[in-house]
C-alpha cells in the first residue's frame, strides 16, 4: 500500500490519556515495538476510512444477531455486542508470564472447588467462613462428595484482565460457570477478518493443538475468505 504524504494518518498526533497505559502507543507517542504491525494498519486509513470499516463490522454483527442480555433490564432488552477493530497486541515475552499465571490461577480454582465439594478444610481450618460457601447461590450440597470425571470442574475459563496505569495485567474477574464471551472473541475475530480482509490474509495465524503450535488458518486462504 502507498500512503499519500499529504493525507492525515490516523494515528498523527495521537496521544494515550493521562494516567492510562496505551497498547499500541507509548509515552512519547511512538509505536510499541511489538505493535508495529497493527499501527502501520492502521496508519494505512484516513479517520473516514477506519470510520466506514467500523460502522461495517457493527452492521455485521446486527446483521448476524449476535446480542447479549442486560441482566438488568427488566424488560428482557437485549444489545449488540460492541466490537473495536483497534487490536490490542501483547508481546510474546509478556504472554509467556500471562499465560503461566492463568494455568497456575486456574489450578488453585480448581483445587478450590474440589475441597468445596470434598473434605472442606478450608472451612474447617478457619481460611473461609462457612457462611460465603454454603449461602451461595450456586453451591450445591448434594454435589459433595462427588468427584467428576478425571476431577475436573473447570473445562473452560473467562479470565477478565485489565491493564492498571503503569501496564500491570490484572485480573478482573474468574468466569467458571458459563464464560458466554468466548463466543464473542470469535465472532470478533471473523468480523475482523471480513473487514480487514486485505490484511488478514497476509499474516499468519497460530493457535497450540496437541501440544504444538500450527497456523489457524492456511498460508494461502482462499479466495472466498
Amino acid at each position: 500500500m502507498v500512503l499519500d504524504e499529504k493525507r492525515p494518518l490516523l494515528l498523527d498526533g495521537y496521544r494515550a490519556p493521562i494516567g492510562t497505559y496505551d497498547e499500541l502507543i507509548d509515552e512519547a507517542g511512538q509505536p510499541r515495538p511489538h505493535a508495529r504491525t497493527a499501527t502501520r494498519l492502521l496508519d494505512g486509513l484516513s479517520a473516514d476510512e477506519f470510520s466506514r470499516c467500523q460502522t461495517l463490522a457493527d452492521l455485521a454483527l446486527v446483521e448476524q444477531g449476535v446480542t447479549f442480555s442486560v441482566y438488568s433490564d427488566k424488560r428482557g432488552a437485549e444489545k449488540v455486542m460492541p466490537v473495536c477493530l483497534v487490536p490490542r497486541v501483547i508481546a510474546a515475552s509478556e504472554w509467556a508470564g500471562m499465560e503461566k499465571g492463568l494455568v497456575q490461577r486456574l489450578q488453585a480454582l480448581e483445587m478450590f472447588l474440589a475441597d468445596v465439594y470434598g473434605e472442606q478444610r478450608c472451612i474447617s481450618e478457619g481460611i473461609i467462613p462457612p457462611e460465603l460457601v454454603h449461602k451461595s447461590k450456586h453451591y450445591i450440597p448434594k454435589l459433595r462428595g462427588l468427584r467428576p470425571p478425571g476431577g475436573i470442574r473447570i473445562h473452560i475459563a473467562g479470565i477478565d484482565l485489565i491493564r492498571d496505569p503503569d501496564g500491570t495485567m490484572c485480573v478482573l474477574e474468574d468466569n467458571l460457570r458459563t464464560p458466554s464471551g468466548v463466543s464473542y472473541v470469535l465472532e470478533n475475530r471473523l468480523v475482523t477478518k471480513r473487514v480487514f480482509q486485505h490484511s488478514m490474509e497476509h499474516r499468519r495465524s497460530w493457535r497450540r493443538r496437541c501440544g504444538r503450535w500450527r497456523p489457524a488458518t492456511p498460508s494461502r486462504p482462499p479466495s472466498s475468505c
